[in-house]
Parts: structure tokens; sequence; C-alpha cells
């Protein structure tokens, strides 16, 4: 799949692929391959030995992420330079190395990352500890980098190279070119690069569909950490939901600026927070709704807990007003243009679109914002803040 965004504002091009595979689409033992892939794309092809070495010659850079849906790559260049960054790609694509040593290398860069992240750095886990808490069935159960460093460091070279064969195919693949090129010349250099590669068979994406959550579920860890954090969650609706928009803007309303209700009636007057918000996770598959708190020293659990509790209720009891939803609505809309404004940006969401049924879609976000009712946004609100449908994560300092 192709997608052309013109920037006559510019003198570059991003060109920015979307594979459709992300940690999601891995199988318990063997997590942490889609990640551990997207290091091993830029470690050489039977052609090219070094990716970014001759991106950069061409007056370009590259980066990429992985997430539980998607694993994404992008290169930013003089726009006169296009065709080097495709066949960069189109060459990669085909004739990814994936040497022994090349994975043994990576897997090292792997497990030396996750022990950064999530071992030695303060509130590392909480991803983990929530993934594991909310999600019993659906692989969601573990974050992008993967459930363990035993994972990773178990993969073996088939393990990879079967993940590769069956998820990195062109026709697993939504490609947009953005900046200042033509939709011509764009379509002629991405026929002359992958017209010529065949389709592969893909491994089919079946998630399970995680069971109804019917009672509220409590865990309590202690760390070496400066400040005691409650992280909840409520399961929510995925991204494709047509209530999405609604929850997102939930979100908004309780924690999105100084307007927002935590700030005005928890942490103002209060005085046991230092960080209180709230956001969606955006998954494609039915997300999370989370709430985050960080106390301050010695304030107690408890009474944290029934303050923000009160709060939902309050808003669950008297809904929230259409001045609520218009400003919010509003700041969003602005928030978003005032993204997109890049050429970058514009290639990733069109990707990100694409991937969600249709790239036209993001012509249609500003309209499905606009219509929201304060009575949506209530009844969101009273659908996902069941507390029989949360995961608490009590998060304390063993000092």
């Amino acid at each position: 799949m192709l997608l052309h965004h013109f920037d006559s504002s510019t003198r570059m091009v991003a060109v920015n692929l979307l594979y459709n595979v992300g940690s999601s689409d891995e199988l318990v033992p063997r997590t942490g391959l889609a990640h551990l892939l997207e290091h091993l794309m830029f470690t050489g092809s039977k052609n090219i030995a070094e990716f970014d070495r001759v991106l950069q010659e061409a007056g370009g850079e590259s980066n990429a992420w992985t997430s539980v849906d998607a694993t994404n790559y992008y290169e930013v260049l003089p726009a006169t330079n296009l065709e080097t960054a495709l066949w960069l790609e189109s060459d990669r694509l085909m004739s990814l190395t994936l040497a022994d040593e090349s994975i043994k290398a990576q897997k090292s860069v792997v497990s030396e990352e996750f022990k950064q992240r999530c071992h030695n750095a303060p509130y590392g886990d909480l991803s983990h500890l929530m993934s594991q808490l909310a999600y019993k069935e659906h692989p969601y159960q573990w974050p992008a980098i993967g459930r363990s460093i035993d994972d990773i460091e178990a993969l073996t070279v088939d393990d990879v190279r079967n993940f590769h064969s069956v998820h990195y195919a062109a026709n697993n693949l939504i490609l947009c070119i953005s900046g200042n090129v033509t939709f011509d010349d764009a379509v002629s250099l991405v026929e002359k690069w992958f017209a010529d590669i065949s389709p592969r068979h893909l491994a089919p994406r079946n998630h399970p569909r995680e069971p109804l959550q019917t009672q509220p579920r409590l865990q309590r860890v202690e760390r070496n950490v400066p400040q005691t954090v409650i992280y909840r969650a409520y399961h929510s609706v995925g991204r494709r939901h047509s209530e999405y928009p609604a929850s997102d803007i939930l979100s908004d309303i309780l924690s999105n600026g100084k307007s927002a209700r935590f700030y005005r009636n928890v942490l103002m007057q209060s005085g046991l927070f230092s960080e209180l918000d709230a956001a969606v996770s955006g998954t494609i598959d039915n997300g999370l709704f989370f709430i985050r708190a960080r106390l301050l020293q010695d304030a107690s659990i408890d009474q944290a807990q029934h303050i923000i509790d009160h709060e939902l209720r309050q808003l669950l009891a008297e809904g929230v007003s259409s001045y609520e939803v218009e400003k919010f609505v509003n700041k969003h809309i602005s928030t978003t243009r005032f993204e997109n404004l890049g050429y970058l940006q514009q290639a990733m969401r069109l990707c990100m679109y694409e991937q969600l049924g249709d790239a036209s879609l993001i012509d249609d976000e500003e309209s499905l914002y606009k219509k929201l009712t304060s009575e949506d946004v209530t009844e969101a609100a009273r659908k996902i803040l069941n507390p029989e449908h949360s995961s608490t994560l009590i998060y304390t300092s063993c000092n």
C-alpha cells in the first residue's frame, strides 16, 4: 500500500514504512521478537553492509519504533535523494542478512536495553506489572520490549528468521512518502524498487479476545523508588471503536491541564499528590483507560484512593458538561493540527490510519470529535469507570 502527501513548503521528504506486526503477534515464550527485529533491520543486507552510513551520505537520517500493534521505520532526507531511501528499504526487505553473529549481538543489545529501562530505572517495571495484571488472555500481557530477559536470551536464529518470514513482506507493509515529491514521481520510484517483490504467506492476526473482567484486581509491590505510585487501569475500547473519541476526551477532562478536574479538584485541594493524570492506551484491540497518581511523601495510600474514587463518583453522578466537552475537543483539535504540520508526522499518521482501516479516516477525525456531546462522554465514563473492570497496582517505596 502506497500513500502520498505533497508538501511544497519543504525541500525534504519523509519515507515512512509501517509493518503490520507488533509484540502482540508474538507467542509465549518467544516474546521480544518484534523489537529485536527492529534492531536487526539496521544490521545490514546482502548488498548493503551499513544501512545508516549510506543514508547519511545522502543527507538523511533514520529511526524506528515498535509497539504492541506495529513496527514503524522512517527516513528523512533531501527530496532529490528519495530514491536512495527507497532502494535501501526495498533491499533490506528482500535480502536482510539475519546472520548468526548479528542476531547474537542484537540480542545482547536488547537485553541490556531491557535491564536499563525495566530493571535499573525507577518504576521501570510498571508497564510489565500492569499488563500482566490487566490482561489474562490477550497478548497485550507484555509490552513491546518483551516479557522478560529470559525470553529474549532464549530466542534462536530460527525463531528470528521464521518471525521475519511471516511478517516482513510487501503485502504486510504500508508505505507513505510525504514531502516535496509529486505523486507521479513517488509512484514511479516505488514501482521501480518494490513492484518486483513477491508477496508472502502471512501469519494470521487472530488475537484471543480478553474475557470480561468481573471483579477488581489489586497488586502491591515494593521497590527502591522515591515516591509511592497508584496505577489503575480500566478495560476500555480499541482505537477502531466508535466510542474511542469519547474515552479520549474523558481522559482530557480528567487530567489535561490546569482546568481539568484532577488538577482543580484533587491536586490543588488534597495535598496528597505530586502528579495525577489519566490516559488511554490507544491500542487496536480493546485497550485500557489509565489513572496514574504519584503521592507525596507520607501521604496515605487509602486516603489518596478514596479521594480519586470520590472524584470519579462525582463525575459519574453529575455527568460532564457541554462546556467541558467543547473546551477539551477544541484543545484536542488544536494539538492535533499542530502535530500534523510536519511532513514526517503526516506520514506516520497516514500509515497509522491506513492500518486502522483507511488512511482517509484522518480527514474524519475532527468531525468525530466535534460531534461528541456531554451525553456521549458521560455514557463512556459510566461504561469505563466500573470498579469491577479495574486493576490497581500499588507501587510503594521499600525505604
